[in-house]
Protein backbone atom coordinates (compact mmCIF):
# COMPACT_ATOMS: atom_id res chain seq x y z
CA UNK A 1 0.00 0.00 0.00
CA UNK A 2 1.85 2.78 -1.14
CA UNK A 3 1.92 6.56 -0.43
CA UNK A 4 1.78 7.58 -4.16
CA UNK A 5 -0.62 5.34 -5.01
CA UNK A 6 -3.24 5.96 -2.05
CA UNK A 7 -3.80 9.89 -2.74
CA UNK A 8 -6.53 9.54 -5.17
CA UNK A 9 -10.24 7.86 -4.74
CA UNK A 10 -9.42 4.30 -6.98
CA UNK A 11 -11.65 3.95 -9.98
CA UNK A 12 -12.35 0.56 -11.92
CA UNK A 13 -9.18 -0.03 -14.27
CA UNK A 14 -9.66 -2.76 -16.35
CA UNK A 15 -6.65 -4.76 -17.82
CA UNK A 16 -6.15 -6.11 -20.96
CA UNK A 17 -3.35 -8.39 -18.55
CA UNK A 18 -3.57 -10.72 -15.80
CA UNK A 19 -0.94 -12.25 -13.43
CA UNK A 20 -1.88 -14.60 -10.77
CA UNK A 21 1.57 -16.41 -9.62
CA UNK A 22 2.66 -16.99 -13.15
CA UNK A 23 1.09 -15.86 -15.89
CA UNK A 24 1.47 -14.33 -19.48
CA UNK A 25 -0.44 -11.79 -21.18
CA UNK A 26 -1.26 -10.83 -24.58
CA UNK A 27 -3.84 -11.15 -27.01
CA UNK A 28 -4.90 -10.27 -30.84
CA UNK A 29 -4.09 -12.52 -33.94
CA UNK A 30 -1.71 -15.00 -32.68
CA UNK A 31 1.60 -16.53 -34.06
CA UNK A 32 2.46 -19.90 -34.21
CA UNK A 33 4.51 -21.16 -31.11
CA UNK A 34 8.17 -19.84 -31.01
CA UNK A 35 7.74 -17.17 -34.08
CA UNK A 36 9.53 -14.05 -33.03
CA UNK A 37 8.10 -11.28 -31.32
CA UNK A 38 5.75 -9.09 -34.05
CA UNK A 39 5.31 -5.62 -34.40
CA UNK A 40 1.71 -5.54 -33.10
CA UNK A 41 3.08 -8.07 -29.70
CA UNK A 42 5.83 -5.20 -28.83
CA UNK A 43 3.42 -2.83 -29.44
CA UNK A 44 1.26 -4.40 -26.76
CA UNK A 45 3.50 -5.21 -24.24
CA UNK A 46 4.56 -1.63 -24.12
CA UNK A 47 1.12 -0.29 -23.51
CA UNK A 48 0.77 -2.99 -20.11
CA UNK A 49 4.28 -2.30 -19.41
CA UNK A 50 3.46 0.81 -16.83
CA UNK A 51 0.65 -0.52 -15.88
CA UNK A 52 2.15 -3.30 -14.11
CA UNK A 53 5.02 -1.94 -12.88
CA UNK A 54 2.12 0.51 -11.46
CA UNK A 55 0.73 -2.52 -10.07
CA UNK A 56 3.71 -3.98 -8.47
CA UNK A 57 5.26 -1.87 -6.37
CA UNK A 58 7.22 -0.20 -9.91
CA UNK A 59 11.16 -0.82 -11.19
CA UNK A 60 13.79 -1.49 -8.79
CA UNK A 61 17.08 0.40 -9.69
CA UNK A 62 20.47 -0.46 -9.15
CA UNK A 63 22.38 -3.44 -8.99
CA UNK A 64 20.30 -6.11 -8.17
CA UNK A 65 17.71 -4.65 -10.89
CA UNK A 66 20.75 -5.07 -13.00
CA UNK A 67 21.94 -8.64 -12.53
CA UNK A 68 18.31 -9.67 -12.59
CA UNK A 69 17.92 -7.99 -16.05
CA UNK A 70 20.92 -9.18 -17.33
CA UNK A 71 20.53 -13.37 -16.27
CA UNK A 72 16.42 -12.39 -17.93
CA UNK A 73 18.01 -11.13 -21.15
CA UNK A 74 20.47 -14.09 -21.40
CA UNK A 75 17.87 -16.76 -20.81
CA UNK A 76 14.91 -15.07 -23.26
CA UNK A 77 17.19 -15.38 -25.92
CA UNK A 78 17.68 -19.05 -25.80
CA UNK A 79 13.58 -18.39 -26.70
CA UNK A 80 13.88 -17.65 -30.53
CA UNK A 81 12.02 -14.78 -30.03
CA UNK A 82 14.10 -12.78 -30.54
CA UNK A 83 17.94 -12.48 -31.22
CA UNK A 84 19.15 -9.22 -29.08
CA UNK A 85 19.35 -9.75 -25.44
CA UNK A 86 18.21 -5.99 -25.40
CA UNK A 87 15.01 -7.11 -27.30
CA UNK A 88 14.03 -7.91 -23.90
CA UNK A 89 13.10 -5.74 -21.02
CA UNK A 90 13.45 -7.91 -17.58
CA UNK A 91 11.86 -6.20 -14.64
CA UNK A 92 12.68 -6.42 -10.87
CA UNK A 93 9.70 -5.29 -9.07
CA UNK A 94 9.36 -3.81 -5.39
CA UNK A 95 6.71 -6.43 -3.93
CA UNK A 96 6.65 -8.78 -1.55
CA UNK A 97 4.57 -11.64 -3.12
CA UNK A 98 6.63 -14.78 -4.54
CA UNK A 99 5.36 -14.25 -8.03
CA UNK A 100 6.93 -13.61 -11.66
CA UNK A 101 5.59 -13.31 -15.17
CA UNK A 102 5.88 -11.97 -18.37
CA UNK A 103 4.30 -10.26 -21.23
CA UNK A 104 3.69 -10.18 -24.97
CA UNK A 105 6.84 -8.45 -26.75
CA UNK A 106 9.75 -9.46 -24.53
CA UNK A 107 8.57 -8.11 -21.35
CA UNK A 108 10.03 -10.22 -18.16
CA UNK A 109 9.31 -9.66 -14.61
CA UNK A 110 9.95 -11.06 -10.94
CA UNK A 111 9.46 -9.52 -7.53
CA UNK A 112 12.20 -9.48 -5.31
CA UNK A 113 10.73 -11.27 -2.63
CA UNK A 114 10.71 -14.52 -5.07
CA UNK A 115 14.25 -13.64 -5.76
CA UNK A 116 15.25 -13.99 -2.13
CA UNK A 117 13.83 -17.09 -2.30
CA UNK A 118 16.02 -18.45 -4.84
CA UNK A 119 19.36 -20.32 -3.96
CA UNK A 120 21.45 -19.39 -7.03
CA UNK A 121 21.59 -17.53 -10.47
CA UNK A 122 19.97 -20.81 -12.35
CA UNK A 123 17.05 -21.20 -10.32
CA UNK A 124 16.27 -17.27 -11.22
CA UNK A 125 16.79 -18.29 -14.86
CA UNK A 126 14.46 -21.12 -14.49
CA UNK A 127 11.62 -18.90 -13.57
CA UNK A 128 12.04 -16.37 -15.67
CA UNK A 129 12.85 -19.29 -18.55
CA UNK A 130 9.29 -20.75 -17.31
CA UNK A 131 7.97 -17.59 -18.20
CA UNK A 132 9.22 -16.39 -21.30
CA UNK A 133 7.68 -20.12 -22.34
CA UNK A 134 4.43 -19.32 -22.10
CA UNK A 135 4.79 -16.10 -23.78
CA UNK A 136 7.22 -18.23 -26.20
CA UNK A 137 4.24 -20.66 -26.47
CA UNK A 138 1.52 -18.04 -26.58
CA UNK A 139 -0.21 -19.73 -24.05
CA UNK A 140 -2.37 -16.69 -22.61
CA UNK A 141 -3.66 -15.65 -26.08
CA UNK A 142 -4.61 -19.47 -26.86
CA UNK A 143 -6.11 -19.19 -23.66
CA UNK A 144 -8.16 -16.31 -24.69
CA UNK A 145 -8.80 -17.10 -27.26
CA UNK A 146 -10.52 -19.88 -26.58
CA UNK A 147 -12.49 -18.89 -23.75
CA UNK A 148 -13.64 -15.18 -25.22
CA UNK A 149 -12.19 -13.88 -21.86
CA UNK A 150 -9.88 -11.31 -23.14
CA UNK A 151 -10.48 -9.03 -20.14
CA UNK A 152 -9.00 -9.21 -16.40
CA UNK A 153 -9.05 -7.03 -13.96
CA UNK A 154 -6.43 -5.37 -12.42
CA UNK A 155 -6.19 -4.84 -8.47
CA UNK A 156 -7.07 -1.03 -8.72
CA UNK A 157 -10.50 -1.05 -7.39
CA UNK A 158 -10.95 -3.54 -9.91
CA UNK A 159 -14.79 -4.88 -9.86
CA UNK A 160 -14.93 -8.85 -10.46
CA UNK A 161 -18.48 -9.79 -11.30
CA UNK A 162 -21.09 -12.50 -10.28
CA UNK A 163 -18.85 -13.53 -7.23
CA UNK A 164 -21.19 -12.18 -4.51
CA UNK A 165 -23.78 -9.05 -5.54
CA UNK A 166 -23.84 -9.20 -9.67
CA UNK A 167 -21.70 -6.43 -11.12
CA UNK A 168 -20.63 -5.52 -7.75
CA UNK A 169 -17.35 -3.68 -6.37
CA UNK A 170 -18.22 -6.02 -3.59
CA UNK A 171 -17.72 -8.96 -5.66
CA UNK A 172 -14.17 -7.65 -5.50
CA UNK A 173 -13.38 -7.84 -1.76
CA UNK A 174 -13.68 -11.57 -1.86
CA UNK A 175 -11.86 -12.35 -4.98
CA UNK A 176 -8.75 -10.43 -3.89
CA UNK A 177 -8.86 -11.81 -0.46
CA UNK A 178 -8.88 -15.58 -2.56
CA UNK A 179 -5.52 -14.56 -4.37
CA UNK A 180 -3.59 -13.87 -1.25
CA UNK A 181 -1.43 -11.44 -2.06
CA UNK A 182 -0.95 -12.33 -5.94
CA UNK A 183 -2.82 -8.79 -6.52
CA UNK A 184 -4.26 -9.67 -10.00
CA UNK A 185 -6.88 -11.31 -11.30
CA UNK A 186 -5.77 -14.05 -13.83
CA UNK A 187 -7.09 -16.59 -16.46
CA UNK A 188 -5.13 -19.60 -15.29
CA UNK A 189 -3.31 -22.12 -17.45
CA UNK A 190 -3.83 -25.38 -18.03
CA UNK A 191 -1.63 -28.44 -16.90
CA UNK A 192 -0.49 -29.03 -20.43
CA UNK A 193 0.55 -25.46 -20.81
CA UNK A 194 2.50 -25.01 -17.88
CA UNK A 195 4.19 -28.44 -18.45
CA UNK A 196 5.04 -27.18 -21.36
CA UNK A 197 6.20 -23.96 -20.15
CA UNK A 198 8.25 -26.04 -18.18
CA UNK A 199 9.37 -28.19 -20.82
CA UNK A 200 10.89 -24.84 -22.19
CA UNK A 201 12.05 -23.16 -19.47
CA UNK A 202 14.34 -26.13 -18.54
CA UNK A 203 15.56 -26.02 -22.58
CA UNK A 204 16.62 -22.76 -22.27
CA UNK A 205 18.29 -23.67 -19.39
CA UNK A 206 20.48 -26.50 -20.92
CA UNK A 207 21.32 -24.09 -23.90
CA UNK A 208 22.17 -21.35 -21.76
CA UNK A 209 24.79 -23.61 -20.23
CA UNK A 210 22.63 -23.65 -16.69
CA UNK A 211 22.26 -26.71 -14.51
CA UNK A 212 18.68 -27.67 -15.44
CA UNK A 213 17.74 -29.46 -12.10
CA UNK A 214 17.08 -25.87 -11.18
CA UNK A 215 13.87 -25.80 -12.28
CA UNK A 216 12.89 -28.70 -10.08
CA UNK A 217 14.50 -26.96 -6.95
CA UNK A 218 13.06 -24.09 -7.12
CA UNK A 219 9.60 -25.07 -7.89
CA UNK A 220 9.93 -27.35 -4.17
CA UNK A 221 11.03 -23.92 -2.34
CA UNK A 222 8.06 -21.87 -3.36
CA UNK A 223 5.91 -24.94 -2.56
CA UNK A 224 7.87 -25.20 0.93
CA UNK A 225 7.45 -21.05 1.09
CA UNK A 226 3.64 -21.54 0.33
CA UNK A 227 3.22 -24.46 3.09
CA UNK A 228 5.49 -22.72 5.81
CA UNK A 229 3.15 -19.12 4.72
CA UNK A 230 0.00 -21.30 5.46
CA UNK A 231 1.06 -22.26 8.64
CA UNK A 232 2.41 -19.20 9.95
CA UNK A 233 -0.70 -17.74 8.95
CA UNK A 234 -2.92 -20.28 10.14
CA UNK A 235 -4.26 -21.30 7.01
CA UNK A 236 -4.52 -24.88 6.08
CA UNK A 237 -4.96 -24.19 2.23
CA UNK A 238 -0.89 -24.94 2.01
CA UNK A 239 -0.91 -26.77 -1.47
CA UNK A 240 -0.55 -24.08 -3.94
CA UNK A 241 2.59 -21.97 -3.97
CA UNK A 242 1.80 -18.40 -5.55
CA UNK A 243 3.62 -18.83 -8.70
CA UNK A 244 2.97 -21.83 -10.40
CA UNK A 245 -0.18 -21.86 -8.47
CA UNK A 246 -2.53 -23.18 -11.31
CA UNK A 247 -0.99 -26.76 -11.16
CA UNK A 248 -2.50 -29.01 -9.05
CA UNK A 249 0.02 -30.95 -7.71
CA UNK A 250 3.15 -29.08 -6.77
CA UNK A 251 5.09 -32.29 -5.54
CA UNK A 252 4.21 -33.84 -8.81
CA UNK A 253 5.71 -31.35 -10.90
CA UNK A 254 8.85 -30.91 -8.83
CA UNK A 255 9.48 -34.91 -9.99
CA UNK A 256 8.31 -33.73 -13.13
CA UNK A 257 11.17 -31.08 -14.24
CA UNK A 258 13.69 -33.11 -12.35
CA UNK A 259 12.76 -35.82 -15.09
CA UNK A 260 12.87 -33.30 -17.97
CA UNK A 261 16.30 -32.40 -16.64
CA UNK A 262 17.88 -36.07 -16.68
CA UNK A 263 20.34 -36.37 -18.73
CA UNK A 264 20.50 -32.87 -20.66
CA UNK A 265 23.87 -30.29 -20.43
CA UNK A 266 24.53 -27.69 -18.37
CA UNK A 267 25.79 -27.56 -14.86
CA UNK A 268 26.02 -23.77 -14.04
CA UNK A 269 24.33 -22.58 -10.91
CA UNK A 270 26.71 -19.57 -9.79
CA UNK A 271 25.20 -19.47 -6.17
CA UNK A 272 28.57 -17.31 -4.84
CA UNK A 273 27.61 -14.59 -7.80
CA UNK A 274 24.19 -14.95 -7.15
CA UNK A 275 24.08 -14.24 -3.52
CA UNK A 276 26.98 -11.89 -3.74
CA UNK A 277 24.14 -9.38 -5.50
CA UNK A 278 21.17 -10.01 -3.17
CA UNK A 279 22.82 -8.87 -0.18
CA UNK A 280 20.85 -6.08 1.19
CA UNK A 281 18.04 -6.55 -0.69
CA UNK A 282 14.72 -5.80 0.62
CA UNK A 283 12.68 -8.36 2.37
CA UNK A 284 9.36 -8.44 3.12
CA UNK A 285 7.15 -4.96 3.35
CA UNK A 286 8.91 -2.10 2.04
CA UNK A 287 8.19 0.48 4.63
CA UNK A 288 7.01 2.98 2.19
CA UNK A 289 4.29 0.63 1.23
CA UNK A 290 3.21 0.15 5.27
CA UNK A 291 4.69 -2.88 6.63
CA UNK A 292 2.95 -6.05 8.49
CA UNK A 293 4.30 -6.86 11.63
CA UNK A 294 1.89 -10.16 12.99
CA UNK A 295 -1.19 -8.72 12.61
CA UNK A 296 -0.48 -5.42 12.71
CA UNK A 297 -0.30 -2.75 9.89
CA UNK A 298 1.92 -0.14 10.27
CA UNK A 299 2.24 2.47 7.25
CA UNK A 300 5.33 4.95 8.78
CA UNK A 301 4.52 7.91 6.11
CA UNK A 302 0.79 8.04 5.88
CA UNK A 303 0.97 7.68 10.06
CA UNK A 304 -1.55 5.19 11.07
CA UNK A 305 -1.72 1.73 12.07
CA UNK A 306 -4.08 -0.69 13.38
CA UNK A 307 -4.33 -4.98 14.21
CA UNK A 308 -6.64 -7.43 12.51
CA UNK A 309 -8.48 -9.87 14.15
CA UNK A 310 -7.04 -12.75 16.27
CA UNK A 311 -7.62 -15.37 13.70
CA UNK A 312 -7.12 -13.11 10.63
CA UNK A 313 -3.88 -12.30 8.45
CA UNK A 314 -3.25 -9.27 6.46
CA UNK A 315 -1.81 -9.37 2.58
CA UNK A 316 -0.34 -5.73 1.57
CA UNK A 317 -1.65 -5.00 -1.72
CA UNK A 318 -0.73 -1.99 -4.13
CA UNK A 319 -4.11 -0.25 -3.64
CA UNK A 320 -5.48 -1.72 -0.61
CA UNK A 321 -4.49 -3.84 2.43
CA UNK A 322 -6.64 -7.16 2.28
CA UNK A 323 -7.80 -8.62 5.59
CA UNK A 324 -8.56 -12.48 5.08
CA UNK A 325 -9.75 -15.16 7.80
CA UNK A 326 -12.33 -18.04 8.12
CA UNK A 327 -15.36 -15.62 9.13
CA UNK A 328 -14.86 -12.94 6.99
CA UNK A 329 -12.66 -10.76 4.71
CA UNK A 330 -11.65 -6.87 4.42
CA UNK A 331 -9.89 -4.84 2.72
CA UNK A 332 -8.91 -1.02 3.71
CA UNK A 333 -8.25 1.77 1.14
CA UNK A 334 -7.99 5.60 1.47
CA UNK A 335 -9.77 7.88 -0.78
CA UNK A 336 -9.98 11.63 -1.65
CA UNK A 337 -13.52 12.96 -1.64
CA UNK A 338 -15.90 16.00 -0.65
CA UNK A 339 -18.88 15.87 0.97
CA UNK A 340 -18.96 14.79 4.63
CA UNK A 341 -18.69 11.06 6.22
CA UNK A 342 -21.72 10.22 6.49
CA UNK A 343 -21.95 11.16 2.79
CA UNK A 344 -18.54 8.94 1.95
CA UNK A 345 -19.74 6.32 3.30
CA UNK A 346 -23.78 6.17 2.01
CA UNK A 347 -21.55 6.07 -1.62
CA UNK A 348 -19.14 3.90 -1.13
CA UNK A 349 -22.67 1.63 -0.17
CA UNK A 350 -24.13 2.95 -3.55
CA UNK A 351 -20.80 1.26 -5.24
CA UNK A 352 -20.99 -2.00 -3.40
CA UNK A 353 -24.68 -2.58 -4.29
CA UNK A 354 -25.49 -5.32 -7.41
CA UNK A 355 -27.80 -5.58 -9.89
CA UNK A 356 -31.50 -5.30 -8.52
CA UNK A 357 -30.38 -5.26 -4.50
CA UNK A 358 -29.43 -1.77 -2.94
CA UNK A 359 -27.76 -1.72 0.56
CA UNK A 360 -29.30 1.31 2.74
CA UNK A 361 -27.47 0.88 5.77
CA UNK A 362 -28.38 3.45 8.87
CA UNK A 363 -25.09 5.55 8.99
CA UNK A 364 -23.98 6.22 12.57
CA UNK A 365 -21.48 8.51 13.58
CA UNK A 366 -18.67 7.98 16.17
CA UNK A 367 -14.96 9.03 17.19
CA UNK A 368 -12.33 6.24 17.42
CA UNK A 369 -8.95 7.30 18.65
CA UNK A 370 -9.32 11.16 18.26
CA UNK A 371 -10.55 10.25 14.41
CA UNK A 372 -13.83 11.53 13.33
CA UNK A 373 -15.52 8.44 11.82
CA UNK A 374 -18.57 6.76 10.27
CA UNK A 375 -20.35 3.36 9.84
CA UNK A 376 -22.91 1.34 8.82
CA UNK A 377 -23.76 -2.51 8.20
CA UNK A 378 -26.40 -4.19 5.65
CA UNK A 379 -27.71 -6.99 4.75
CA UNK A 380 -27.61 -8.57 1.57
CA UNK A 381 -28.41 -12.05 0.07
CA UNK A 382 -25.83 -13.88 -2.27
CA UNK A 383 -25.32 -17.14 -3.88
CA UNK A 384 -23.35 -19.10 -0.72
CA UNK A 385 -26.43 -17.07 1.64
CA UNK A 386 -26.94 -14.02 3.65
CA UNK A 387 -23.87 -11.61 4.37
CA UNK A 388 -23.61 -8.56 6.25
CA UNK A 389 -21.45 -6.07 4.75
CA UNK A 390 -19.91 -3.05 6.65
CA UNK A 391 -18.33 0.26 5.43
CA UNK A 392 -16.30 2.20 8.66
CA UNK A 393 -14.36 5.54 6.93
CA UNK A 394 -12.23 7.56 9.22
CA UNK A 395 -11.45 11.18 8.58
CA UNK A 396 -7.52 11.56 8.41
CA UNK A 397 -7.86 15.13 7.21
CA UNK A 398 -10.01 17.55 5.38
CA UNK A 399 -11.62 15.32 2.31
CA UNK A 400 -9.07 12.48 2.78
CA UNK A 401 -11.00 9.31 4.04
CA UNK A 402 -9.86 6.35 5.42
CA UNK A 403 -12.54 3.25 5.18
CA UNK A 404 -12.69 -0.25 5.52
CA UNK A 405 -15.13 -2.52 3.09
CA UNK A 406 -15.88 -5.65 5.22
CA UNK A 407 -18.00 -9.06 4.57
CA UNK A 408 -19.14 -11.34 6.90
CA UNK A 409 -21.82 -14.44 7.17
CA UNK A 410 -25.16 -12.74 8.50
CA UNK A 411 -24.92 -12.20 12.42
CA UNK A 412 -21.41 -11.78 12.61
CA UNK A 413 -19.66 -9.02 11.54
CA UNK A 414 -18.63 -7.58 15.09
CA UNK A 415 -15.77 -10.49 14.19
CA UNK A 416 -14.19 -7.01 12.80
CA UNK A 417 -15.17 -4.69 15.69
CA UNK A 418 -11.75 -4.97 17.44
CA UNK A 419 -10.19 -3.99 13.91
CA UNK A 420 -12.11 -0.83 13.37
CA UNK A 421 -11.68 0.58 16.89
CA UNK A 422 -7.84 -0.23 16.50
CA UNK A 423 -7.21 2.22 13.95
CA UNK A 424 -5.44 4.87 15.19
CA UNK A 425 -2.80 7.59 13.95
CA UNK A 426 1.14 7.04 14.66
CA UNK A 427 3.31 9.39 16.33
CA UNK A 428 6.71 10.42 14.62
CA UNK A 429 8.53 8.67 16.75
CA UNK A 430 6.62 5.18 16.32
CA UNK A 431 7.06 5.81 12.47
CA UNK A 432 10.45 6.23 12.75
CA UNK A 433 10.98 2.42 14.79
CA UNK A 434 9.81 1.11 11.82
CA UNK A 435 13.04 -0.36 9.91
CA UNK A 436 12.58 -2.32 7.22
CA UNK A 437 14.12 -6.51 6.77
CA UNK A 438 16.73 -6.84 4.22
CA UNK A 439 19.03 -10.50 3.05
CA UNK A 440 22.32 -10.43 5.08
CA UNK A 441 24.46 -13.34 3.46
CA UNK A 442 26.77 -14.17 5.84
CA UNK A 443 29.57 -17.13 5.81
CA UNK A 444 28.92 -20.16 8.49
CA UNK A 445 31.96 -19.73 10.80
CA UNK A 446 33.39 -22.95 12.84
CA UNK A 447 30.10 -23.56 15.95
CA UNK A 448 27.51 -22.11 13.90
CA UNK A 449 24.50 -23.70 13.79
CA UNK A 450 20.84 -24.14 12.37
CA UNK A 451 19.39 -23.16 15.41
CA UNK A 452 22.37 -20.39 16.66
CA UNK A 453 22.41 -18.79 13.02
CA UNK A 454 18.19 -19.07 13.20
CA UNK A 455 18.17 -17.15 16.40
CA UNK A 456 19.27 -13.78 14.73
CA UNK A 457 16.25 -13.87 11.90
CA UNK A 458 14.34 -10.85 12.37
CA UNK A 459 11.06 -12.85 13.34
CA UNK A 460 9.99 -13.20 16.43
CA UNK A 461 8.57 -16.65 15.01
CA UNK A 462 8.97 -19.13 12.95
CA UNK A 463 12.90 -18.35 12.82
CA UNK A 464 14.48 -21.84 12.48
CA UNK A 465 11.59 -22.71 9.45
CA UNK A 466 12.34 -19.56 8.06
CA UNK A 467 15.65 -20.12 7.98
CA UNK A 468 15.34 -23.13 6.39
CA UNK A 469 13.28 -22.74 3.80
CA UNK A 470 15.30 -19.47 2.46
CA UNK A 471 18.50 -21.45 2.46
CA UNK A 472 16.71 -24.71 0.57
CA UNK A 473 17.56 -26.88 4.10
CA UNK A 474 16.01 -30.04 4.68
CA UNK A 475 14.57 -30.79 8.21
CA UNK A 476 17.49 -32.53 9.36
CA UNK A 477 20.21 -31.12 7.08
CA UNK A 478 23.14 -29.22 8.56
CA UNK A 479 25.85 -26.66 8.32
CA UNK A 480 29.34 -26.76 7.38
CA UNK A 481 31.87 -23.66 7.88
CA UNK A 482 32.56 -21.53 5.34
CA UNK A 483 29.14 -21.88 3.81
CA UNK A 484 26.99 -18.86 2.85
CA UNK A 485 23.74 -18.66 3.47
CA UNK A 486 20.84 -15.77 3.74
CA UNK A 487 19.50 -14.31 6.85
CA UNK A 488 16.94 -11.71 6.94
CA UNK A 489 17.63 -8.84 9.45
CA UNK A 490 16.85 -5.59 10.52
CA UNK A 491 18.39 -3.23 7.83
CA UNK A 492 21.78 -1.57 7.96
Amino acid sequence: MSRRKLLALASPVALAVGLTGCAAVGGGNIPSANTPITQNEAQQGREYHSQILQEFGGAMQGNTAGYVRDVGQRIAVQSGLANSQSAFTVSLLNSSVNNAFATTGGYVYTTRQLVALMDNEAELAAVLGHEVGHVAARHAQRRQQAQQQNTLLGAAGAILSGILLGDSQLGSTLGRAALQGSQLLTLSFSRDQEREADVLGVNYLSSAGYDPLAMSTVLESLARQSALDAQLQGRDNASLPEWASTHPDPASRVRDAATLAAGKTGATLNRDVFLRNIDGLTYGDDPEQGVIEGRQFIHPDLRFAFTAPQGFYLVNGAQQVTINGQSGQAELRVAQASGSLTQFVSSAFQSLSGQGQALNPQIQRTTVNGLPAAYGTARASTSNGQVDVTVFAYEMDAGQYYYYQAIAPAGRSGVFTPMFQSFRRISSTEAAQVVPRVIDVVTVQRGDTVSSLSRRMAYSNGQEARFRVLNSLDSNEGLRAGQQVKLVVRGR
